[in-house]
């Protein structure tokens, strides 16, 4: 007869053996994979390449970093042209980029997760956590060019904030006189000597652009509720979203402001102009280089302030595909990914078959938008003209990342969009 102490043992190795094969699993999260083994086509592939090249052969784009994962699988990840022409320091892979507004979409996660930890809920009323929010204002036209201010119709909650109706600009809409006055104008904060709690503070008694509820307005939303995570957390912005999302996910060259060993990293913003591209201004507000480096390093900017690489941006977009989670580290709910990528507008014009989830665009009508994707795509972009999309029914992550403000109209975003789609073959 076989002892219990025989089958303790065998019982041991089995479970050894299973959590290797479970171990190995994950680590092959987002690993390079040959592209046909998840029906992608190499040879199509090399058309997103070859496009990419003739912008930088072109003069148009310095350099840029794109990234294509399926299936949790990372089937292109090349760098094109230079991460700085004066230098000739050719770009590569592990690139640090501004990604501005691409911060929307991690912000909104960390509100999220406080709401799994129990500690607010998206239909608060943002006074709640801001008091000084208790009572707002909306500026309204008048027929002689002028403005009038009138109390807002209803409180602000934080739903409206992750979904960009709590009808707050960035300080250059109807009363943009009063807000240059208060010196809070752009989505620019990285030069800010105050926190951005102090920032968010001030703006409550300037008036608004809408009543809340009643349009989209893209604005100072989502550095709101990096003042709300603040405050609701007891930390700063920059230390919860490290410990909430960040080092979970592995995302290990994300910062509000770069260490100094990995300044070099860091890829120059340039400027289309009509003789071709000029280096922007050192440090330039909002245009140029940036305070990112030689800054206060005070003002954590929840809607524009992060900077980031191709892949750590995939980590986190895998995540939301995966349904919250990633290497075996959740950091959301299957149902609070649901609920953030899925259009929440209820008939708010927006853009022709797009909605607005909690961070995130999401497609509604592939024909209306008029380009390849899928109903139910999620993604957005950033001033310094990157892009991302998540595509659920495709298992797509895609993520571009180039330093190029303003771009006069480059068309290279609906290219890469064409060109990751044709390459797909099943």
């Amino acid at each position: 007869m076989l002892s219990r102490s025989f089958f303790r043992a065998v019982l041991s190795i089995c479970l050894v053996t299973a959590l290797g094969g479970i171990q190995a699993a994950l680590a092959q999260v987002l690993a390079p994979t040959v592209p046909e083994s998840v029906a992608v086509s190499s040879e199509r592939l090399e058309r997103l390449t070859a496009t990419l090249q003739q912008y930088v052969d072109d003069g148009q784009l310095a350099g840029a970093v794109a990234l294509v994962a399926r299936h949790g699988r990372v089937v292109y990840h090349e760098a094109v042209g230079l991460r700085d022409m004066g230098s000739r320091d050719a770009m590569r892979t592990d690139a640090i980029f501004r990604i501005a507004s691409q911060t929307k979409a991690l912000v909104s996660v960390a509100v999220m997760v406080l709401q799994e930890q129990g500690k607010l809920l998206i239909s608060d009323q943002l006074s709640k956590h801001l008091p000084e929010f208790a009572t707002t204002t909306v500026a309204v036209k008048q027929d002689d060019g002028g403005y009038q201010v009138e109390p807002s119709r209803r409180a602000i909650t934080l739903r409206d904030l992750l979904t960009h109706t709590a009808g707050i600009d960035y300080g250059t809409g109807i009363a943009e006189d009063r807000w240059a006055k208060a010196d809070i104008q752009g989505w620019y904060f990285a030069h800010r000597d105050e926190t951005v709690r102090d920032t968010v503070s001030r703006m409550a008694s300037l008036p608004f652009s809408a009543h809340p509820g009643e349009r989209f307005v893209y604005g100072y939303n989502t550095d709101i509720l990096g003042a709300v995570v603040e405050r609701v957390s007891g930390q700063s912005l920059d230390a919860f979203l490290r410990e909430a999302v960040l080092d979970p996910l592995g995302m290990d060259s994300t910062h509000f402001y770069l260490p100094p060993g990995k300044t070099g990293r860091l890829a120059t913003v340039y400027s289309a102009s009509g003789s071709g591209l000029e280096r922007a201004p050192e440090p330039g507000l909002g245009i140029g280089q940036g305070h990112y480096v030689k800054g206060p390093r005070v003002s954590f900017s929840g809607g524009a302030g992060l900077l980031s690489t191709a892949m750590d941006y995939a980590r986190f977009l895998q995540m939301m595909l995966n349904g919250g989670s990633l290497d075996g580290r959740r950091v959301l709910s299957r149902k609070s990914v649901e609920l953030m990528t899925v259009d929440h507008l209820n008939g708010i014009p927006f853009r022709a078959g797009q909605g607005f989830g909690l961070g995130f665009s999401v497609v509604t009508d592939v024909g209306a938008r008029g380009q390849p994707g899928s109903v139910g795509e999620f993604g957005w972009g950033g001033a310094y003209h990157s892009t991302y999309w998540v595509d659920p029914q495709e298992g797509l992550v895609v993520v571009y990342l180039t330093q190029l403000i303003p771009a006069n109209g480059l068309d290279e975003h609906s290219k890469l969009r064409a060109l990751v789609y044709q390459a797909l073959t099943d």
